[in-house]
């Protein structure tokens, strides 16, 4: 059987990581970045070194900022950008997909599957192409020069799923050869919704604004930024997701559940179960309010989140305050800029067809 053949689209930390793992695995691999200024250390090396967990040095076949040349011939293409990316990415790769190709969202953050299969449609595409996204990232890494990344951690499991949820199976049997990480999410619903760093990341930010700005970051962002108020935030934001979650007749893990699986860190509250994670011991703030926890988080988790609970009439106030506060601090309206109901094609759908959707695609 011929070795699946790779397309990364995104060079940043994650992208390094992704593509200097399959050079180095010897699957044939591609790297696409709109810049190519960022690739030329790339294209000079050859490919990736790969330091940390993950030693040695990953062969890359072609690093181009040309769309058709990075996705001809290839079985899986890896998006490994910011969730900002996503309908970019989808536009242009769209004339130049190919039946039977597999495309994996390196995380979806929320809604990623939905908005890419609403660009396709738009666009009257109609290739069959398996759409998926992933919980999260598989690493934790750094780019240490330019054709250098560092790999600090590997998760142990990743839930991914497809878009519909019927067809996971057949993408674990393609894509868990390659990354075992990878395990069945229920379907595209449950990755969105699960995803923490909607909690964790943007309310974090905006209730630590003036000790970011003045201190340039130099404070233990969870340790020393969670308090038991700022806790108390996080609780009601993650309440406000969950029922979004539970009105389309799916059980969303909370984050204290989640931070107990990740990191096995217990706690009777929150605020307990954040003291109790070493995992965070050390990690230092943002140094500036032009961050991705912000930029990101923000469009791409809160407002998806917000707009669906508008959507099935479910309350979510304090998410609604932190994206007003948010596009304040930062002067932009986040809700122009955002992944709502209309850019994921769900618009004036009751819950149980976009469930329907989800699991079945229609």
């Amino acid at each position: 059987m011929n070795r699946l053949r790779f397309a990364v689209l995104g060079a940043g930390h994650g992208g390094m990581a992704v593509a200097g793992y399959l050079g180095l695995m010897g699957y044939p691999v591609k790297m696409f970045n709109r810049s190519e200024t960022r690739l030329h250390p790339i294209q000079i090396a050859g490919g990736i070194e790969m330091m940390g967990e993950i030693e040695g040095f990953g062969k890359v076949d072609l690093a181009t900022a040309n769309m058709a040349e990075a996705i001809s011939d290839v079985d899986v293409l890896m998006i490994v950008a910011p969730a900002n990316a996503h309908s970019y990415m989808a536009t242009q790769m769209a004339p130049y997909l190919q039946d039977g190709q597999l495309v994996i969202l390196n995380p979806g953050r929320t809604g990623g599957a939905f908005e890419f299969r609403q660009v396709l449609k738009e666009l009257g595409i109609e290739k069959e192409v398996m759409i998926a996204e992933a919980q999260t990232l598989i690493y934790a890494c750094r780019n240490t020069n330019p054709a250098q990344v560092k790999i600090f951690g590997i998760k142990n499991s990743v839930p991914v799923a497809a878009l519909p949820g019927n067809q996971t199976v057949e993408l674990l049997k393609i894509i868990r050869p390659v990354f075992p990480q990878f395990v069945p999410g229920d379907n595209v619903v449950k990755t969105s919704l699960d995803n923490i760093g909607a909690i964790f990341h943007p309310a974090l930010m905006v209730l630590n604004a003036a000790r970011i700005e003045s201190t340039r970051g130099n404070f233990q962002f969870y340790f020393e930024g969670i308090t038991k108020a700022v806790a108390q935030v996080l609780e009601t934001l993650d309440q406000e997701r969950v029922s979004v979650a539970a009105a389309l007749g799916f059980k969303a893990m909370t984050a204290r559940e989640w931070l107990y699986m990740a990191y096995d860190a217990h706690g009777k509250t929150l605020y307990d179960a954040i003291k109790n994670n070493i995992g965070y011991k050390g990690i230092l703030a943002p140094p500036t309010m032009d961050h991705r926890y912000l930029w990101e988080d923000v469009p791409m988790s809160l407002v998806p989140i917000a707009s669906l609970g508008d959507l099935l009439g479910v309350f979510t106030p304090t998410i609604k305050l932190i994206i007003h506060l948010a596009g304040l601090m930062n002067n932009c309206d986040y809700w122009i800029e955002g992944r709502t109901v209309a850019k994921m094609g769900l618009s004036d759908l009751s819950h149980k067809q976009i469930r329907r959707i989800a699991l079945e695609g229609f």
